[in-house]
């Protein structure tokens, strides 16, 4: 099997390949060298050699990744000691996943850290293995049970739950007036939980649901369920939709002629057709006269907001950003596990997982992606607030941006 290796010169790091063959010393913290003192070893997997959106998501996550570890490299590394970054090319294939993560467990040391760069798939395959030998996740894919930590005591969500996102629908629903409210969704896991979800949030919060219709994501025509939807005369079509899918949905929409609101989830905002102009997407066109988007506040362009322009500079150094930020959470991985252990004064995972659970921790971690990770011990996922969420009407991105 082959690693990927990087070289993070502003940092005055050498990131190397899996270099996992030494065998740990009694009582060395994981993810060591020679003894305590050299380098912590992370490792970060991606579909990176996977297809199309899958390939270019996965290549934003492994650049945020190796920023982070370039971004506290700078900052005096985590208790005195550099990083070093390996990426493990999984394909975006869960068994390819499983097997390379399996070999470099049993090649030697294990790493302090493994960050998965999703689909859920992926995380759902490994992440039992991680459990199961107590290393410290990372985790952009979640699962239905990812984030609780009485089954998987040591990883952690960083992609917001939908109980999160639709929070921030249920919010700006109301902000903007709307009442009625229509939801389209695809058949992905995801997808489906986020109908269910959705028409359960939003109903608590006073909205009237006058339709709820799911899609199959292979399909190429979807002018049935919008239609169904639109004889329920909704003021505003609530839709999650991802790559190919969503280009058929926005197509129905204008076939049949119906001329209202659409908030798009982050799926929408995280699928390229939307940020490009004609003929390869949608941007500018009638398509979208009618769609905002959900995104984080980290994603749309602020010259104000230096923590997150520090952060995009160091990306374009490590690597492509070939998607939106939505996908650059492990950059806030590193910032984490350095608060942490600073708090823990340790490597060791149930440290590391107490301290993350720690208002304090996650305060002084100063995030960027996502401004508070609220973890708790009942919960490890990001419990984000509304306010971490805004929605925009597409254009172009740059640099993972929307401007």
């Amino acid at each position: 099997m082959r690693f990927s290796k990087i070289t993070a010169a502003a940092a005055g790091v050498v990131v190397a390949g899996l270099a996992l063959s030494g065998c740990a010393g009694g009582g060395s913290e994981p993810g060591g060298a020679s003894g305590d003192s050299g380098p912590i070893k992370v490792v970060v997997l991606g579909g990176i050699g996977a297809e199309g959106v899958l390939a270019n998501n996965a290549t934003t996550s492994v650049t945020a990744a190796k920023a982070s570890v370039a971004a506290v490299n700078a900052a005096g590394g985590i208790l005195g000691r550099q990083v070093e970054i390996s990426v493990i090319d999984d394909t975006a294939d869960p068994t390819v996943a499983v097997t390379k993560l399996r070999e470099m467990i049993a090649g030697g040391e294990k790493p302090a850290v493994v960050m998965n760069s999703g689909p859920s798939t992926v995380a759902d395959a490994t992440i039992p293995i991680l459990t199961q030998n107590k290393i410290l996740s990372f985790n952009i894919g979640p699962t239905a049970t990812s984030g609780d930590p009485s089954k998987n005591p040591y990883n952690f969500d960083l992609s917001p739950s939908v109980n999160d996102y639709m929070g921030s629908f249920a919010a700006t629903l109301k902000d903007r007036g709307y009442e009625k409210v229509a939801i389209l969704h695809g058949s992905s896991a995801y997808g489906e939980q986020f109908g269910e979800l959705g028409a359960k949030t939003l109903t608590s919060a006073g909205f009237t649901i006058t339709g709820n219709e799911g899609y199959d994501n292979a399909a190429l025509d979807m002018t049935a369920q919008i239609s169904a939807l639109k004889s329920g005369n909704p003021d505003v079509v609530v839709l999650d939709a991802y790559g190919a899918p969503l280009g058929y949905v926005l197509q129905g929409f204008e076939k049949l002629g119906w001329d209202v609101p659409i908030m798009g989830n982050n799926s929408v905002s995280a699928t390229g057709l939307i940020a490009t102009a004609p003929p390869d997407g949608v941007l500018g066109t009638d398509q979208v006269k009618n769609l905002t988007m959900q995104v984080f506040s980290s994603t749309k362009y602020s010259a104000d907001d230096a923590a997150v322009n520090d952060a995009v500079k160091r990306m374009v150094e490590a690597g492509d950003i070939k998607s939106s930020l939505i996908l650059a959470y492990n950059y806030d991985s590193m910032l984490l596990i350095k608060a942490a252990a600073e708090k823990a004064k340790s490597l060791n995972a149930e440290s590391l997982s107490t301290a993350l659970v720690d208002p304090a921790v996650q305060a002084d971690a100063k995030t960027v992606i996502l401004s508070k990770y609220n973890f708790t011990t009942e919960s490890h996922t990001p419990q984000a607030a509304p306010d971490e969420f805004l929605f925009i009407s597409p254009g172009p991105l740059k640099n993972g941006q929307f401007q």
